[in-house]
């Protein structure tokens, strides 16, 4: 059996990173993350696996982020029972991440069935449980960066500081390839900016045979700024949010971006560049992992502890949260998740979005399809929990606080590499994403036929001396339902722009002809269908 690489995600989209080396001594998975974004893109972490959970041998993880390691606990629920290899800072993050993911799971699912019930349809499962997320912890092992770990005989994995969040790797896996010799793959997992606060710039080795290339801002550059330059951007929003009467609503990103701003934040207040008000970081899970970077503050590059301070408060219960409501200005409330699809943030944004003296700043990457790729496309009204919700507030959305590599940076991490012996895949990207960045690499001299964009679950041989196209194509999705918006987002348009049509409407008359309407292209629709 030769080497293979299946890419059951983040190919022709950002999340759900997936990807199964199968090699002479069993399947390897690197990374085994949950699909975020449109509900139909969403639908695939129900769906079976594309594979027997039970034949891989072991998982590879390069960072703890949901997307990345999110479908873990599905997996040894299903029957893996192999170890699951990563760094002390992403086993430490996970112990926290992936039982909170699991609680999630279950109370979307009951208020999924409630309404389900309602409606007369039948209840669906929980992708998994908090019990399950628990189990699979037992399956973590620790590595070191820098030193090589057999994982299995003829298969081995080095780990390389990718700079992106605590924890977080490059991992090169050099197999058995036959006669040949062994191959060498490199996984750039996600790849920091650098100059992060907490993390050293992304690493790795030179010349593999084979590399995969995340490419999440391949088709843009970002102004580089330096700590002071990234506060100053920050004292700004912050100062004229405040300035403006009312709160200032930040969704973040359990994971670094809730560190990185406590971390600037008290630089700021400090400094005396900022008035010390109020910051309420609301979420359970943000405030557990700020514990663990606190645990590891002997290895983050900063001084001291900028975690702590009188005016930072830590929110847990739900009572707590939900005496925020009453909270009316000269604040700060910083509450998960980032791309406002789940979490504590959706009351808060219920509670703030129609409220013009209040703030909401994004301040990392918005999936297409996600309540934050909404609001910062402009949307004039949202549906939150099934209520529609007119946006008066201030919608305002920086970048200084990605974690991720912009083009150029992505660019010059490959050309550090000094080459492939054989190609390059181009993955966790939006289409337009991949191909600006396998441009660029041709005007660099690279070989067209070196570079691949796989789609979702190509399986593509190792074997061969270039990157060939499959010979079949069997994706759980198609390209075209990857990207964008779906039906679901184009529901929840329609009725808001129907309601708000016949606001306008002049009388009850004109309201009951538009109804008709509706009523009739509905009628003439499903009556093709019946004779389709």
């Amino acid at each position: 059996m030769s080497l293979s690489l299946t890419f059951h995600g983040a190919a022709g989209t950002v999340t759900g990173s997936c990807f199964r080396l199968s090699t002479p001594e069993g399947d390897v998975l690197i990374d085994c993350g949950m699909f975020q974004g449109t509900k139909t893109i969403r639908e695939l972490n129900y769906r079976p696996f594309p594979f027997n959970p039970a034949s891989i041998k072991a998982v590879l993880l390069t960072h703890a982020h949901i997307d990345h390691s999110g479908l873990l606990p599905k997996l040894t629920r299903l029957g893996f029972r192999g170890r699951i290899h990563a760094t002390a800072g992403t086993v430490d993050l996970l112990e926290y991440m992936l039982p909170d993911s699991g609680y999630i799971q279950e109370g979307e699912v009951e208020r999924l069935n409630r309404r389900n019930r309602q409606r007369g349809r039948p209840p669906v499962q929980a992708i998994y449980t908090q019990d399950d997320a628990i189990r699979s912890l037992r399956r973590l092992r620790r590595v070191e960066y820098d030193r090589w770990t057999e994982i299995l005989p003829g298969l081995r994995a080095r780990f390389w500081q990718a700079g992106h969040i605590l924890g977080s790797a490059s991992i090169e896996v050099e197999a058995r390839n036959g006669a040949s010799g062994p191959t060498r793959i490199l996984f750039s997992g996600d790849l920091g900016p650098g100059g992060k606060s907490f993390h050293a710039d992304a690493d790795g080795p030179e010349r593999p045979d084979w590399m995969v290339l995340e490419t999440t801002y391949g088709d843009r550059d970002r102004t580089d700024l330096d700590e002071a330059g990234r506060q100053a951007v920050l004292r700004a929003e912050v100062s004229t949010a405040l300035a403006a009467g009312g709160v200032l609503l930040i969704p973040v990103f359990a994971v670094e971006r809730t560190q990185e701003l406590l971390y600037d934040l008290d630089c700021l207040f400090d400094s005396g560049q900022l008035p010390a008000v109020d910051v309420f970081l609301d979420s359970p899970l943000a405030d557990a992992v700020t514990g663990v970077f606190r645990r590891h503050l002997d290895d983050l590059e900063t001084d001291g502890d900028p975690f702590t301070r009188s005016n930072f408060h830590h929110v847990r219960s739900v009572q707590e949260s939900q005496r925020l409501n009453s909270v009316s200005g000269g604040a700060i409330i910083m509450a998960a998740s980032g791309m406002c699809d789940a979490g504590r943030i959706r009351h808060h944004l219920k509670n703030r979005l129609w409220r013009p003296q209040d703030t909401v700043l994004l301040v990392g990457y918005q999936a297409p399809g996600t309540m934050g790729r909404l609001l910062q496309e402009g949307a004039p009204r949202v549906r939150i929990h099934g209520e529609e919700i007119a946006i008066k507030a201030k919608i305002r959305s920086i970048d200084v606080y990605s974690g991720h590599a912009d083009r150029s940076t992505l660019l010059d991490w490959v050309e550090a590499r000094k080459g492939v012996g054989h190609g390059l895949f181009l993955v966790h990207g939006e289409e337009s994403a991949r191909a600006s960045i396998r441009q660029a690499l041709i005007d660099r001299g690279w070989a067209p036929d070196s570079i691949a964009q796989p789609a979702l679950d190509d399986r593509l041989d190792l074997a061969a001396p270039r990157p060939l196209e499959p010979a079949e194509r069997h994706p759980r999705l198609a390209p075209a339902d990857l990207g964008g918006r779906d039906w679901h987002n184009h529901y929840a348009e329609a009725l808001l722009t129907l309601r708000r049509t016949l606001d306008a409407a002049p009388d009850d008359a004109a309201r009951e002809r538009i109804l008709a309407g509706v009523m009739g292209a509905l009628d003439t629709t499903g009556n093709a269908g019946k004779g389709a």
